[in-house]
This record gives C-alpha cells, sequence and structure tokens, in this order.
C-alpha cells in the first residue's frame, strides 16, 4: 500500500474541522441553530431542510467546475457530476408527474430570481412586453416590478412591463381587468406567481388570455411548488409553457432555482443557453445534488402528506387569527401563507414583525393590496411551511395564534407608550418590558418542546443564544 505524504505546513488548516480552524464563525452557527429551535418560524418563504439536503450541500461536489450541460462541459473530470446532475433532471419531471417527451428541465439555476431571469432571456427580447402580479397585491420583484419613478428589477430594466393587480376589496385577483388591459398592452408574456397571494390560481384563464396575444404563460410556483409536488394546489404544468421554481420554500430543498419548458418552439435550447453562458456560469453542483436529494422526498408518500398537513395548518392558523377579529386579505387561504392586514388596528407590519422578533417568533413585514410605503406596510405574511416541518398540527397553530395575538396588544400598548408612530421611538419604548420577556420565555418552552429537522439540538443550550 502507497504511504500518504505528510501535509505541507501552509496547507494544515484543510483538515481542520470548522470548530477548530474558525471558533468565530463556528460559535455563529451554533447560536443561528439554537434561534431556529427556540423560536417559530413563520416566514412563508423558509422551511427546515433535511439532513441528508445539508450533507449533499456540504459535500466536495462543491470543489468541481462543469460550465454546459452533461455531456457537453466546457471542462473534463465530470463523469460523476454529470450523473448527478442527470438524476436531478430525472428527479424534477419525477416530482411533479411530467412526461419527459413533452417536458424539460434545467435545474442549474442558482436562485428563483435567477432562474427568472434566464427564463425571461429564453421566452422575450429585450424591451418586449410582459404582465406581472403587482408587488402591493402579493407579486414578486421579479415579475416586472416598478414604481412611478424608478425601474426597481431587470425585469423591467430590460423588458416592459405592465402589472396587473387584485381587486382592492376582495384582495383576489381581477382576471377580468388583467383581460381588458391586455387588449391595450398586448404582452408577449403572461406572468403568473405570487410570492404573498393566500389564493389558487386560474390557468385557464391566464392561458385563454395568452393565447389571445399568442404570447407565452409562464408560472412562477417558487412558493407552491411544494403544494404542486404533493397534489394539494391547482396544477400549472397542464396549461403553461414555462414553470420556475425555487427549491427552498414549500418544496423543501436548499436555495436554488429550477426551469421547467415545454419542448416546443425550441425551448430546450433556448433556455438552457439562457441559463449558460446567458445570465450565469458554472453550475453549483453541491447544491444540484441537494436537490435530488429534495427532489427525491418530494416524489414520496410522506411528502404529499406534509403538504397537506401545511394546507391544514394555514387554515386553521387563518381561522384561529379570525376568531380574535382580525382581518386577513382574501378572507382566508387556500395555500401555505395568510396575509395578515393590521391597518384596522393603525399598526405597521414593520412594527409587528419586530415585537414578534423580540419574543422568539420570525414574521416578515408585507405590503397589503392599497399599500403605498414598502418600507412601513400595513401587514405581516405568514407561512406553515416550517413549523409543519417541526411536525406541528392544528391545534399547535392554534397555540401560534395565541401568541401572535399577545404580540400585537404588546405592539399596540408600546405603541401608545412610544407617542409617536417613529420606529426608534417604539423600539426604546419596548425597553424593560415585562410582558416582552414573558412571552418570549413561554415562546422558547413551546417551540423547544418540538423536534428539530437537520441537526440535534441537544448540545445546544441557552447560551448560544447571545454572548
Amino acid at each position: 500500500m502507497t504511504s500518504v505524504r505528510e501535509v505541507d505546513t501552509w496547507n494544515n488548516c484543510l483538515n481542520a474541522p470548522l470548530q477548530e480552524d474558525d471558533k468565530e464563525i463556528y460559535d455563529l452557527i451554533q447560536k443561528e441553530k439554537y434561534r431556529q429551535f427556540s423560536g417559530l418560524e413563520l416566514i412563508a418563504s423558509e422551511n427546515f431542510t433535511s439532513l441528508a439536503v445539508m450533507e449533499a450541500n456540504g459535500s466536495p461536489l462543491t470543489n468541481k467546475y462543469s460550465e454546459g450541460l452533461p455531456g457537453a462541459r466546457y471542462y473534463g473530470g465530470n463523469e460523476f457530476i454529470d450523473q448527478v446532475e442527470n438524476v436531478c433532471r430525472k428527479r424534477a419531471l419525477q416530482a411533479f408527474r411530467l412526461n419527459p417527451e413533452e417536458w424539460g428541465v434545467n435545474v442549474q439555476s442558482y436562485s428563483g430570481s435567477t432562474a427568472n431571469f434566464s427564463a425571461l432571456t429564453a421566452l422575450i427580447q429585450p424591451h418586449d412586453r410582459l404582465m406581472g402580479l403587482d408587488l402591493p397585491s402579493g407579486g414578486h420583484l421579479t415579475h416586472g416590478w416598478q414604481t412611478s419613478k424608478k425601474k426597481i428589477s431587470s425585469s423591467s430594466i430590460y423588458f416592459e412591463s405592465m402589472p396587473y393587480q387584485v381587486n382592492p376589496e376582495t384582495g383576489l385577483i381581477d382576471y377580468d381587468r388583467l383581460e381588458e388591459n391586455s387588449n391595450l398592452f398586448r404582452p408577449k408574456l403572461i406572468i403568473c406567481g405570487a410570492s404573498a397571494y393566500a389564493r389558487d390560481w386560474e390557468y385557464a384563464k391566464l392561458r385563454k388570455i395568452a393565447d389571445k396575444h399568442g404570447a407565452y404563460l409562464m408560472a412562477d410556483i417558487a412558493h407552491i411548488s411544494g403544494l404542486v409536488a404533493g397534489q394539494e394546489a391547482n396544477n400549472p404544468f397542464e396549461l403553461c409553457d414555462v414553470v420556475t421554481t425555487t427549491t427552498h420554500k414549500t418544496l423543501r430543498g436548499p436555495r436554488a432555482g429550477l426551469i421547467f419548458f415545454r419542448k416546443k418552439d425550441e425551448l430546450e435550447n433556448r433556455v438552457n443557453n439562457a441559463v449558460f453562458p446567458s445570465c450565469q456560469g458554472g453550475p453549483h453542483n453541491n447544491t444540484i445534488a441537494a436537490v435530488a436529494v429534495a427532489l427525491k422526498h418530494a416524489a414520496s408518500p410522506e411528502f404529499k402528506q406534509y403538504a397537506k398537513q401545511v394546507r391544514a395548518n394555514a387554515k386553521a392558523l387563518g381561522e384561529a387569527l379570525v376568531n380574535y377579529e382580525y382581518k386577513l386579505v382574501t378572507g382566508g387561504t387556500d395555500n401555505h401563507l395568510i396575509l395578515w392586514d393590521l391597518r384596522p388596528l393603525k399598526l405597521t407590519g414593520s412594527k409587528v414583525e419586530k415585537i414578534c422578533d423580540m419574543v422568539n417568533i420570525t414574521v416578515n413585514k408585507n405590503s397589503i393590496p392599497g399599500d403605498v410605503n414598502m418600507l412601513a406596510p400595513g401587514g405581516v405574511r405568514i407561512g406553515t411551511s416550517a413549523l409543519t416541518s417541526r411536525s406541528f398540527r392544528e391545534q399547535d397553530f392554534v397555540k401560534v395564534a395565541e401568541y401572535l395575538h399577545r404580540a400585537v396588544q404588546i405592539a399596540l400598548s408600546v405603541q401608545e407608550k412610544a407617542g409617536s408612530k417613529m420606529m426608534k421611538d417604539f423600539v426604546m419604548a419596548c425597553q424593560d418590558n415585562d410582558d416582552i420577556a414573558n412571552l418570549k420565555k413561554e415562546v422558547e418552552t413551546f417551540s423547544t418542546s418540538f423536534p428539530m429537522p437537520g441537526f440535534d439540538p441537544s448540545n445546544l443550550t441557552n447560551s448560544t443564544s447571545s454572548e
């Protein structure tokens, strides 16, 4: 057996574990682990992925460069990387029950935003017209968002965009007005998808509008892809030309993006070329392997049970908040999230988010239809995917609603004490508040009684949560 040479001194760090090599970063990771374990994670775009996904994502596959597609790389040494990517592509089609004769998929996008811009690059030309859901109506930045003074997203900088909106009274997408406006705007692409819309999509109506103008129909299912895979949401693949998604939300994988395309109009070549070399360089092979692991999970019967429970939990949480006489946009939910309208309380989402952070509840401020100030929006967005991954059920979300109710009541009293609408005064008024301290303790006790996916919390202590 050949003996292994000694490591040169300048390479000694390469086999040292993180705890020894970089204690500062190790300690911060431990603190973040405890934050996740001891809090209630309710951000609708977050989830807790599996240990297997994290192992693949942290594997030596990160060492390999592999520009191009399997079998057509610009570097040698990709025989196993090719197999990994092909497995991922096969599993992506299987997870969504797609016929490989009709559909293909590119699994190299670094994120949902890059997947969307690559899809736009493939489908339309610069300055062509697109229509996407307005950001204040629950849409996403990458669907053409701009203000009256500035083009915000690259999707509005390089293309001409006109939004469609929800009905301000019902909070539901106004398909009739979308059709009316499309007759004037004549888009070449219609994007359906949202980051804060609690209801399902009527793809047949959108397909009819798109066909009227010879436009492509693209669905961005980043938020609901896990529900689509679990057959708990309407299926966009029946009627859309291209479907994009992130992989880390309801799909419960690592942070990446996928682009599915119908095998027509040369879309396979157009999408693949748009991803590389048009929009990005070498793929992250470690992440592609982790996506493959998550997609295997997504095709399982257990994942279908998970998706069903996500929806049941969202419904239970929404109903519990309504029982406290709070207002929800659209009055409820069909998916994994609810949009909570705080304007009747004269309270901003920013202040509720701040109080929730103080008591170990993580939500995000979110615009409500009709809002004009995105920095101080009128609501918060709440999702159930992450806590469902921690085995929360309906009765547990009733308890979560109680904690949210108490947080809002604290916010109202603090706002009154602050004597102004300024956030800095609000934060000052939170100091030495016994109600905040007591609720944080209760939330921590409650949260740490549930299992934690992906890592063992038994070696974490309260001391890891702060200096």
